[in-house]
């Protein structure tokens, strides 16, 4: 079967996901996402703290919500010691056990300062009491001699520090970089506008394309944004992990696989006959999905949107990926193209002014 994914998509997800955007820092990204996706809604908006959204059919009253949030997880700069070696603290889950050898980008007034994180080289480490790689003990050396060297360089407390690997294809259909979590949720939902439009699907309803920031550090941008909307609907999307690599207990986790189709949740925020309706467009249109059971929270902007508005009807669909919160990251390029058919089919199915009420 022919992709759904055109040139210019790939070489717009390329750009994305390589530029930087992390938690607090996501407007230029949201720009490139907002110029992409400019020729397929009929408006946009955004807030005081970035999230963007694309609006399909404004003046409608009944509104329906797709999401994915922009930013990635990074570093700041906590400590400058006065032998001008940078100390760090995390802005999202960023995994400390594998900095050590990584280049890393300082985001400052004056550029982007390169450094590394460094590490003690495998001949003078204790080989019978190694030291793990820690948030205390790991290290960025920018190449100064001392803390004053540093500070001319434009590198202040503060500083946004983001890894600068960038997207490649492996195998002809696994896309690999850092931030795929959740870039992709960005570029999926943009790819359900392209295809309404070209398409020429009218919805009898307002769709809000929504780009959330945030998210890595609470859902915030999807709190937001939830209460300026005021949907009736947010399908939300998000990766999630491939379950079947080494040292993951699949009696802990669940079993999912990247190439193996979207996962669609079950849990406390997702609303039965929203999924269900989802989960009847993939039987119809014979679109592969797998189930995940979520206990408690989903862990994604789908809590955000759930419990707002005095609780907004939500779903969520996960795009499965391996090595999560590395600067490896990796999805199936079917899995893609299925998250995004199952969206889009999932749409064509919401009725005008549908009710998910359980007494009706």
């Amino acid at each position: 079967m022919a992709s759904i994914l055109t040139k210019k998509s790939l070489n717009f997800l390329k750009n994305y996901l390589n530029n930087a955007a992390p938690t607090g820092y996501e407007w230029d990204g949201q720009k490139l996402w907002m110029d992409y996706l400019s020729p397929y809604v009929d408006e946009f908006f955004t807030d005081t703290y970035g999230t963007a959204v694309g609006v399909i059919n404004p003046k409608a009253s009944y509104k329906v919500v797709i999401e994915g949030h922009a930013d990635e997880i990074s570093w700041y700069v906590n400590y400058i010691s006065d032998n001008g070696l940078l100390y760090v603290i995390r802005n999202g889950g960023s995994d400390h056990q594998i900095a050590p050898s990584k280049i890393v980008n300082i985001h400052t007034k004056k550029g982007i300062i390169k450094g590394v994180f460094g590490w003690p080289a495998i001949h003078t480490r204790n080989k019978a009491k190694e030291e793990a790689p820690k948030p205390d003990n790991i290290f960025i050396d920018v190449g100064a001699k001392d803390k004053e060297e540093v500070e001319k360089m434009g590198i202040h407390v503060g500083c946004v520090i983001t890894y600068p690997d960038e997207f490649h294809i492996l195998n002809k259909d696994k896309f690999v970089c850092r931030a795929l979590d959740n870039r992709m949720g960005g570029f999926m939902i943009a790819e359900v506008a392209r295809l309404l439009h070209e398409n020429k699907k009218k919805l009898p309803f307002g769709l809000y394309i929504t780009n959330s920031v945030q998210e890595e550090i609470g859902l915030r941008g999807a709190e937001m944004i939830a209460e300026r909307i005021k949907p009736n609907v947010a399908i939300v999307t998000d990766v999630t992990h491939d379950t079947t690599t080494p040292m993951i207990d699949k009696k802990k986790q669940g079993h999912a696989e990247i190439g193996a189709g979207p996962v669609i949740a079950y849990a406390p925020a997702v609303q039965q006959k929203l999924r269900e309706l989802i989960v009847t467009a993939a039987e119809k249109k014979k679109i592969p999905f797998q189930r995940a059971a979520l206990s408690r929270a989903t862990g994604t902007d789908t809590d955000a949107f759930a419990y707002s508005n005095c609780g907004v009807a939500s779903a969520l669909i996960s795009l499965p990926l391996r090595y999560m919160h590395t600067t490896v990251e990796m999805v199936h390029q079917e899995d893609v193209e299925n998250v995004i058919k199952l969206i889009y089919e999932s749409l064509l199915t919401i009725k005008k002014d549908q009710s998910f009420s359980y007494f009706e």
